[in-house]
């Protein structure tokens, strides 16, 4: 496990973000008296050789963590815990207080989230058993994307299978979209009702979406996190027909397709290596693989950015974020060449610059703003939090 601490703050304004994954639990402890973080840290291989045994000795191992610095799970000063959930459904739109039936729901919802749910219940029943007395509550990386009208969320498919089996767009990275949306209003001086803008959530996942006036009317994932933008392992938006192909003619069962997808394909298909930088000195290096993957990864980024433009109708701002936007000047500098027609006019130096904060990196001509905000995915999830077991 690795973390940093601050000392501690106000009583009862904490709150401890839990983000349980398969083999992972990745931890932040935030003092929401001054949004400062206070702790974080991750446990790694979990139920693998080195690991700790399962998660309940994950979240034992966090809390002894937090116990040595004085800012242990049993603290009188922890207000609540926030759980990242990967899947809502359509029953959860919003933060919500767990409760045993509000679990018994987020585990009805595994089969749209078999590879997610099951380890973040898992963490949210691990926690409640150390924490029973303390107010949990669960995020959904959905939820922000429920306000999408039924004209973008609904598949073009027969209706009543649709609904029978929740066939739908729902959406994921929310947390990020939400927070990022709102401080990129912040960085143009403006309310979030006053402004529309484009997301850019590129990390080894990678997702858009079109908010307008503070509310996400469009995004590019889906049903699961596999449509939408080219990926580090997944393949983002494909001919449906390809898995129907594959079975007939290559003989692959749904298992198998569903790992090439999700596992195989993507930057890591096109090239063999899911790094951005990686990829980058590799097209340094001439490596004709790696510029394909990167000239594939750019192209379907500035079709969903020219398709959000289209369905926003004005734009005040492009915003990146995520590890990819945050950090690759290059991605940014392809995915807004050549947009000076739509109001999109980048600059060079400022493009170039490596900053922490929040920073514009359009030119001042620029009409349609291009900007990097840094998401803070745990940050929003604590205030969700911390706002619920308050009220």
């Amino acid at each position: 496990m690795s973390g940093g601490t601050r000392t501690s703050g106000p009583a009862a304004t904490r709150v401890l973000v839990i983000n349980s994954g398969s083999s992972s639990v990745k931890y932040q402890l935030l003092d929401m008296a001054d949004d400062e973080r206070l702790a974080s840290g991750v446990v790694e291989r979990i139920g693998e050789p080195g690991g700790v045994a399962d998660h309940m000795a994950a979240l034992r191992q966090v809390s002894a963590e937090l116990a040595e610095r004085g800012l242990g799970l049993d603290s009188p000063e922890l207000a609540a815990v926030g759980h990242r959930v990967v899947h809502g459904g359509t029953r959860f739109t919003g933060p919500t207080l767990i409760t045993d039936q509000v679990l018994a729901g987020i585990e009805e919802l595994v089969p749209l989230a078999p590879l997610h749910n099951p380890a973040n219940i898992t963490g949210i029943k691990v926690t409640r058993e150390l924490r029973p007395d303390l107010p949990q509550v669960a995020v959904f990386d959905t939820a922000f994307h429920a306000t999408i009208p039924e004209a973008a969320h609904r598949y073009a498919i027969d209706a009543a299978t649709a609904d029978r089996y929740g066939i739908r767009r729902y959406g994921f990275h929310g947390t990020s979209h939400a927070y990022v949306s709102r401080a990129a209003a912040e960085l143009l001086g403006k309310a979030p009702a006053e402004v529309n803008v484009i997301v850019l959530h590129l990390g080894n996942g990678a997702s858009a979406s079109a908010v307008r006036g503070g509310v996400c009317v469009d995004t590019s994932m889906g049903l699961t996190p596999l449509e939408g933008l080219v990926m580090g392992t997944r393949s983002g938006d494909l001919d449906p027909a390809v898995v129907f192909h594959l079975a007939r003619v290559a003989g692959l069962d749904i298992d198998a397709i569903d790992s090439l997808l999700n596992k195989k394909s993507g930057l890591l298909g096109l090239c063999g290596v899911n790094d951005m930088r990686e990829i980058g000195h590799r097209m340094a290096a001439d490596d004709e693989r790696a510029q394909l993957a990167f000239d594939v990864y750019v192209h379907r980024l500035r079709r969903y950015v020219g398709a959000f433009m289209a369905v926003l109708g004005r734009v005040d701002a492009v915003v990146f974020t995520a590890g990819v936007g945050e950090n690759s000047a290059a991605v940014r500098a392809a995915a807004m060449a050549g947009l000076e027609g739509f109001g999109i006019v980048l600059d060079p130096e400022r493009n170039a610059v490596r900053a922490s904060g929040a920073r514009f990196v359009s030119a001042d001509s620029s009409s349609v703003a291009v900007a990097v905000v840094p998401t803070q995915e745990e940050l929003e999830i604590a205030r969700d939090t911390y706002a619920l077991a308050r009220g």
